[in-house]
């Protein structure tokens, strides 16, 4: 699970290793104050976003993000199928701008509540709930686009 998110987070499998490597690390250092009977899965995202935000600020270039604009977010040109919507639906995911990326990574995909995710990003639940509104807004605006300019194509065909 840390992988998956580190690797979604840093679009980059030997920095997500190394993310993962630090956070288990730390928590190793600091299982200490870990208490018993809290969900362990959220205490070790925490520290595992906490890594990641200390890694961006020392890294100018994980500092720039990409904002879903359609010259960047250019849908795929082949013929749609199963595994091009998983690659338009990852693309999506991961043009979105990183503090909406990781709160649909957390709800979404590793099935955290708002509230749990709020507690692990220390921001407010409304923060949260207005984040994830707004990435999946721009997912299914990324993906009606590819679904769109795919329909064109077919209409070009026939």
């Amino acid at each position: 699970m840390l992988l998956r998110i580190a690797l979604r987070l840093s679009r980059n499998f030997a920095t997500a290793e190394d993310l993962v490597q630090e956070a288990m690390l730390r928590a190793w250092r600091s299982f200490h104050q870990f208490q018993p009977g809290t969900n362990i899965k959220a205490w070790l995202v925490k520290i595992l976003l906490n890594q990641w935000s200390t890694s961006l600020k020392s890294s100018e270039k994980d500092r720039l993000s990409v904002e879903l604009n359609e010259e960047i977010a250019a849908p795929v040109e082949w013929s749609r199928g199963p595994h091009l919507e998983t690659v338009d639906i990852m693309r999506a995911i991961d043009l979105l701008l990183p503090e909406y990326r990781v709160v649909l990574l957390l709800t979404v995909i590793e099935g955290f509540t708002c509230k749990e995710s709020a507690e692990m990003l220390s921001v407010p639940i409304g923060t949260v709930m207005s984040r994830l509104s707004r990435a999946r807004d721009q997912v299914k605006k990324y993906l009606n686009s590819c679904a769109n300019s795919s329909s064109k194509r077919a209409n070009l065909i026939v």
